[in-house]
């Protein structure tokens, strides 16, 4: 699969997803770089629930990002943290309203209130957060095997 047409800048980092279905069901298996994981939707939604949801992943790709950005910065500044747990709430897009995320970042107490601001500063830049605000484009091809 050639994933775009665009030749890639020099250091310009280009990631690929593929997703495969399965015996006619809903479930997918999607593979990046070396692993395989499954997506699927609730059984009433028409799958056998076998995989979070495509926006289930989204939703956990926005949390996920969202502490490794901020234990990234910690680790540059040489500060221990603790454990960092952050909790995603999406309610996806209606007619005339947009795709909604909720994130809620939970910190140890013991942390001092002025790297608490700094980690909640370095969360709003991780990678997905600022693809998820930022201008996207699709740019979509059918090929016929």
């Amino acid at each position: 699969m050639k994933p775009f047409s665009r030749k890639a800048d020099e250091g310009e980092r280009r990631m690929q997803a593929v997703s495969r279905r399965e015996n006619g069901a809903v479930r997918n298996t999607v593979q990046i770089r070396g692993h395989r994981l499954l997506a699927d939707e609730p059984t009433d939604q028409g799958g056998e629930d076998q995989g979070p949801s495509p926006l289930e992943l989204l939703a956990g790709s926005l949390a996920s990002c969202t502490a490794i950005t901020m234990q990234m910065y910690a680790d540059r500044k040489g500060w221990e943290i603790g454990e960092v747990v952050v909790g995603v709430n999406y309610q996806p897009a209606q007619r005339g309203c947009p795709t909604r995320f909720e994130m809620v970042v939970e910190l140890p107490k013991e942390l001092p209130e002025e790297q608490r601001t700094l980690l909640m500063q370095a969360a709003a830049k991780c990678p997905v957060h600022r693809t998820l605000e930022g201008e996207v484009m699709f740019e979509e091809r059918l090929k016929v095997r």
